[in-house]
């Protein structure tokens, strides 16, 4: 469970942010974006993010993170005319495992409208087991978020 300081963010705390597109189909039958929509608006956060960092596409088939954990706080409805970025950034680099915190933002007003902390673990897609996150893979990270080479949660 992530500690609740770290759920309670800032505007502009984040090194990297991407937009987000609403679609009609992301609505629910109260005329806001759905629950799962959301969901799908930080995995798009989340790759956007890495593509970013590494500075290249990524390659699914070699992809070597998955996501192990996923808290979503919705703070308030997100309604189609809404300007939303996904802001993403990690907030530790363990040996096995990242921690990352996302907010969906409407730029418009600023209103942070849900928040989700996720933790990626290491993966190795043919044995199915846990691995150590790559080294490089740390260092574009803590290069990025300006984290110290310590850190180590």
């Amino acid at each position: 469970m992530a500690p609740s300081s770290l759920i309670e963010t800032t505007v502009g705390s984040y090194r990297f942010s991407v937009p987000i597109q609403i679609r009609m189909s992301d609505l629910d039958p109260f005329v806001h974006v759905n629950n799962g929509a959301q969901c799908n608006y930080f995995d798009f956060g989340r790759s956007s993010y890495f593509e970013h960092v590494f500075q290249e596409p990524i390659d699914w088939l070699k992809m070597d993170m998955v996501l192990v954990h996923v808290e979503l706080d919705f703070k308030c409805g997100i309604e189609f005319q809404d300007a939303i970025v996904c802001e993403t950034k990690i907030i530790s680099i363990g040996h096995k495992s990242v921690k990352m915190m996302q907010q969906l933002r409407d730029t418009r007003t600023n209103c942070v409208k849900t928040t989700c902390y996720s933790v990626l673990a290491g993966f190795d897609r043919l044995s199915h087991q846990s691995i150590p996150i790559r080294e490089e893979y740390k260092v574009l990270f803590r290069a990025f978020e300006n984290l110290p080479d310590d850190q180590q949660k």
